[in-house]
């Protein structure tokens, strides 16, 4: 095998892998398309207007040779806070390609989380758009690790594009196998705490082929849009690494995914393949049936051909309302940072409402107990999965590494029972965390936060399913001055609203806000959420 190829056996049941003994991933995920000729296709669209191929290649090459030039050299990181523009693929791909480890991070974060990744990471350069620069600055002069390079990856002052100027048009691609350390996603577990899983080289290989060819059946006319942004496993799949395998053009926006902005950027893109997440499907139905009510034309979907979701559970009532009103069924599947995309899932041609449907080629699946045997058939257990593109660890978390991930198998989290056609039915997390709009966020980062009002003395979160069945924060709020009566907690909870919103992450502010005198707990003090879940 000639260097940095990879030959795919799909006779095989799973599909087989050969790697060659040198193989840089950036190589068949961009070179390979100069040489299949495919340098004047597009392969972005978007704010900034379209990028080809061999643009791509280029600026892929420049950015690598950049990343050298600043002294970053093999194995360190590099940390990305970079909204989904083009220059996201050009650090990305040029970073891998250079033999530097790109760790792409949650953009919606606060300067608090920022810092401790950059103390976990211990990352040797940082790189932010714009918008997010304020709290990317901040977190650098409160880390204790101190970050030689910062740099504006678009936008004003000391940007990519400056940096990439007099950098070299050619690259040679950096020695590495198949199974070296790649790249890093963090994941937030059960204490909130950040934890960055490690993958190689051959994952995104994997998760292209197995579930973006084989499963959802994605072609090289196919034009992918993405609600889920690319710093998210599943956004990171579906707008970038599952096009660039196949020669297929992706749209990138990076203002917030409202109906309306979906709706006009499938028209306006001609977009085919469509990939969204339960809340969002649910607005964008509110939104056509609104619509029908004021008498308003329904959106131009006549381009898509599939809808995906994933990130949470769908509810079968979005499913249908869906359906009904635009003739596309909605193919879910669950899947996890560290398997890095789906492996459990729907497809066009066997769709089962309710369920996160059948395996995807490549990945196996226990249900087990809490002794870790396997549990009959229709009975409740914790979901277990292996696949090629696992995460090898979690970045200098051993303990949760040994708990997470054992013998190759990765420990899900879910709950999850099987039908009596092998349909995978999902039934609820097995820890106290919850995952809104398809994002994980921990209770206790925003109790954490509510008890910083100077109103507020304790503080409990837990999910609570909104009208259209979607998890969503409720709290319930100890007050420092008693219970006062309905139009002072009235006015207090918009107060704690907006204290949130300010504080945290958008979307993990509480919808509801419950005055109460005291929360339940056990004799040791902890608090019994299960108790405030059951109302």
């Amino acid at each position: 095998m000639r260097d940095h190829t990879v030959e795919l056996d799909t006779s095989a049941s799973p599909t087989a892998f050969r790697f060659a003994p040198n193989f840089n991933v950036a190589v068949p995920f961009i070179d390979r398309h100069l040489a299949l000729e495919r340098s004047d296709r597009v392969a972005i669209r978007g704010d900034e207007g379209d990028v080809t191929y061999g643009e791509l290649a280029e600026r892929v090459n420049r950015t690598g040779n950049a990343l050298r030039g600043l002294g970053i050299g093999p194995g360190e990181r590099i940390l990305m806070i970079v909204a989904d523009v083009p220059a996201f693929f050009y650090l990305f791909w040029g970073a891998i390609k250079a033999g530097i480890v790109p760790v792409p991070i949650n953009t919606m974060l606060r300067s608090d989380d920022y810092r401790y990744m950059i103390d976990d990471s211990a990352s040797a350069a940082v790189f932010t758009s714009r918008d997010f620069a304020d709290e990317v600055e901040a977190a650098l002069a409160k880390a204790t690790h101190k970050v030689a390079r910062h740099y504006v990856a678009s936008g004003a002052g000391e940007t990519l594009s400056a940096l990439l100027e007099n950098a070299d048009s050619s690259l040679e691609p950096a020695p590495a196998r198949a199974e070296d350390d790649c790249f890093w996603l963090y994941s937030s577990g059960s204490t909130g705490a950040p934890k960055g899983a490690v993958h190689a080289h051959r994952d995104m290989v994997v998760t292209s082929q197995c579930y973006g060819v084989e499963t959802l059946g994605l072609r090289t006319d196919d034009v992918c849009y993405s609600a889920a942004k690319l710093f998210f496993a599943y956004g990171h799949g579906n707008a970038m690494t599952f096009p660039l395998w196949l020669g297929a053009t992706s749209v990138l926006i990076s203002d917030r995914p409202t109906p309306a902005l979906t709706f006009e950027t499938i028209r306006r893109h001609g977009v085919t393949v469509f990939f969204g997440v339960p809340t969002l499907y649910a607005m964008q139905c509110k939104a056509i049936e609104d619509g029908e009510k004021n008498g308003e034309p329904a959106p131009d979907l006549s381009s898509l051909r599939a809808c995906v979701s994933a990130g949470e559970a769908l509810p079968p009532e979005i499913y249908r309302r869906i359906l009904e009103r635009t003739g596309l069924p909605i193919l879910d599947g669950i899947g996890s940072t560290e398997a890095l995309h789906i492996f459990i899932s729907n497809r066009a041609d066997d769709v089962r409402v309710g369920t996160s449907g059948r395996l995807v080629s490549g990945y196996e699946a226990r249900i087990v107990d809490g002794d870790g045997r396997d549990v009959p058939p229709g009975d409740l257990g914790r979901l277990r999965i292996r696949g090629d593109s696992s995460a090898s660890r979690y970045w200098n978390n051993p303990e949760k590494t040994a708990a997470t991930m054992q013998d190759g198998w990765l420990d899900t989290g879910d709950t999850y029972r099987q039908d009596d056609d092998g349909y995978y039915v999902y039934c609820g997390r097995q820890d106290d965390m919850l995952k809104v709009g398809g994002i994980w966020c921990s209770p206790f980062e925003i109790e954490s936060h509510l008890v910083e009002h100077p109103q507020v003395i304790e503080a409990a979160v837990v999910g609570r399913a909104d009208a259209d069945g979607l998890i969503k924060p409720e709290a319930f709020i100890v007050m420092a001055e008693g219970n006062p009566g309905q139009v002072v907690t009235d006015a207090l909870a918009a107060e704690l609203r907006q204290h949130c919103k300010s504080g945290l992450a958008r979307y993990k502010y509480p919808r509801w806000f419950n005055f109460v005198a005291e929360l339940p707990k056990t004799a040791t003090g902890k608090i019994q959420r299960f108790r405030l879940r059951a109302g």
